[in-house]
């Protein structure tokens, strides 16, 4: 995307407040753990008039990580996971959009690269756009939800621990929830 609005495109810029960065991950092969990042931005470009054009870019603060349980997010950030202090910020660009329309509830995909602890692959979005409105304010807002899921270790975050039952402790699949809302750049 370029830094400037393309004739046809549309800025949308992340709303943080109204947007959730959430991931699931097996915890001792029998519980699901829930987490979270609270530190999102980003924006969307919407090609209305070539919705294929359309892309996205998010960062994402590598510290926000929240699990509810300060033990575990300090490990999550250390160097045996994300690794926060040589790497801050995770982030994901889009390359391709496929099958997106402007129709509330249309499925569509988004592949592009995701970096976490500096390793960068393609990954495929499953995405929904939600639809869009104007706010109290006179602020016109969109809305999008994705998911995908990844192989941890194929981002450099291998730390495992085997149990003594057989197994491993931390599953290696972990499930990318995205609700975003985003708000239309002022022109």
């Amino acid at each position: 995307m370029t830094e400037q609005t393309l004739k046809g495109q549309t800025t949308w810029n992340i709303d943080p407040t109204h947007s959730q960065v959430e991931f699931v991950v097996k915890h001792m092969m029998i519980t699901k753990v829930h987490g979270r990042f609270a530190d999102v931005g980003g924006r969307i470009e919407v090609d209305e008039a070539d919705p294929s054009g359309s892309g996205v870019e998010v960062e994402i603060g590598a510290a926000s990580i929240d699990t509810r349980q300060e033990d575990r997010d300090a490990h999550l950030r250390s160097e045996d996971f994300l690794s926060v202090e040589e790497h801050p910020k995770l982030t994901f660009r889009s390359r391709r959009v496929e099958g997106f329309s402007l129709e509330p509830g249309s499925e569509f995909r988004v592949e592009g690269d995701l970096t976490i602890r500096g390793v960068t692959k393609e990954v495929t979005l499953d995405a929904v756009y939600e639809g869009s409105g104007t706010d109290p304010w006179g602020g016109k807002r969109a809305a999008f939800s994705a998911e995908t899921t990844v192989d941890r270790r194929e981002f450099g975050l291998e730390w495992n621990q085997a149990l003594e039952t057989g197994g491993i402790l931390v599953g290696n699949d972990v499930k990318i929830q995205l609700e975003v809302q985003a708000v239309k750049a002022e022109e």
